[in-house]
């Protein structure tokens, strides 16, 4: 199978982003549902009579659906029925601050709970109405689960509190951790828990991490994400075009509410039932790799049928967006994920 063939290319992005993208998108369902606490919950599915299996991606920080069309194109035509969600406090869900610019949450489990909502009420029913026959046999299209960055977290969390629902699951550049810049980890902790209680008895609302702002442009050059400047473009452009999916830095809150779930995240490994590959971005800075290495090394202990060889399987020099990156790495990246799901019928 050449990888030329499957997947979407830098060459046709343009083209497609202007007619196979947008044609495709046509056919998707775009609506929303009440997350925890009744926030408005925006997500898209795109569905075919003939698909035999479901994918659910789980995007990262500050993304939307609307980045993924190139994404969701590539599974859908593989054969899957795709399922995106917005997770709350970003892209078109509703944001909980005067200042929607703020990356805030109030429990990070909130996600995971928005997120089994969403499986529970739109995927599954979807998902388990289509019975497979093979001749006499009869059985439920399997489901799979792609997630990205704080995605990962997030689907970590769910798979801890929800098990047994997913086939088999694919954690992308996945946010174990948060990369704290070289920090001691019980420094940053210190830091970012006191910064933490100071907002909460002196602050109105929730207040910025030092050095954290509204949304800005960055250019090329300067990017963390990804080495593909097409790929780049077109995101870029697709914030200004939808302003409404902007968002800016992180609060003290959000920060230590990570920290608290990288710890809730090594502390349950034993609840994770379902197979899980990690796929790493050798050249990541936004993430701590280590951080993957470890959960890899400790969950393969604990389930050996997940982290083949109690390691992630790594994309050398690839940076921190897999599925935004360049050819070369993002079919890479592509053609793992595939291949999981494939062994995990």
């Amino acid at each position: 199978m050449s990888h030329a063939s499957v997947f979407s290319n830098e060459q046709q992005l343009t083209k497609n982003i202007d007619s196979t993208f947008n044609n495709f998108w046509q056919q998707g369902n775009f609506a929303h549902f009440n997350g925890i606490d009744n926030l408005t919950i925006h997500y898209a599915s795109f569905t075919k009579n003939t698909h035999n299996k479901c994918l659910v991606i789980a995007s990262g920080r500050s993304e939307s659906y609307l980045k993924f069309k190139e994404l969701i194109y590539d599974f859908f035509q593989q054969g899957f029925n795709v399922f995106i969600l917005d997770h709350r406090g970003q892209g078109l869900s509703q944001r909980m601050l005067s200042n929607s610019q703020k990356g805030y949450v109030r429990n990070f489990d909130d996600y995971a709970d928005d997120f089994h909502n969403f499986v529970n009420t739109i995927v599954l029913p979807s998902c388990k109405n289509k019975i497979l026959r093979n001749g006499d046999d009869t059985q439920t299209m399997p489901l799979y689960l792609l997630s990205h960055s704080m995605g990962g977290a997030i689907s970590v969390r769910y798979l801890q509190k929800y098990p047994n629902i997913f086939n088999a699951v694919v954690l992308s550049s996945p946010m174990i951790a948060f990369n704290n810049g070289g920090l001691p980890h019980w420094l940053a902790t210190t830091v970012i828990k006191s910064a933490d209680k100071l907002n909460q008895w002196f602050g109105q609302s929730p207040w910025y991490f030092i050095g954290q702002k509204d949304y800005q442009t960055i250019n090329f050059n300067d990017n963390p994400l990804t080495h593909s400047e097409q790929r780049f473009k077109h995101f870029m452009a697709l914030y200004q075009q939808y302003p409404e999916i902007q968002l800016g830095g992180v609060t003290i809150h959000w920060l230590a509410q990570a920290i608290s779930t990288t710890k809730a995240i090594f502390s349950q490994l034993n609840k994770l039932k379902s197979p899980i590959l990690v796929i790493q971005s050798g050249g990541d800075s936004i993430v701590d790799n280590d951080a993957q290495n470890k959960f890899c090394t400790l969950l393969h202990q604990e389930n050996q049928k997940s982290c083949p060889n109690g390691k992630p399987v790594v994309i050398k020099n690839a940076k921190h967006e897999l599925f935004l990156e360049s050819d070369d790495f993002r079919e890479l990246a592509l053609q793992q994920a595939l291949n999981w799901f494939t062994q995990h019928p």
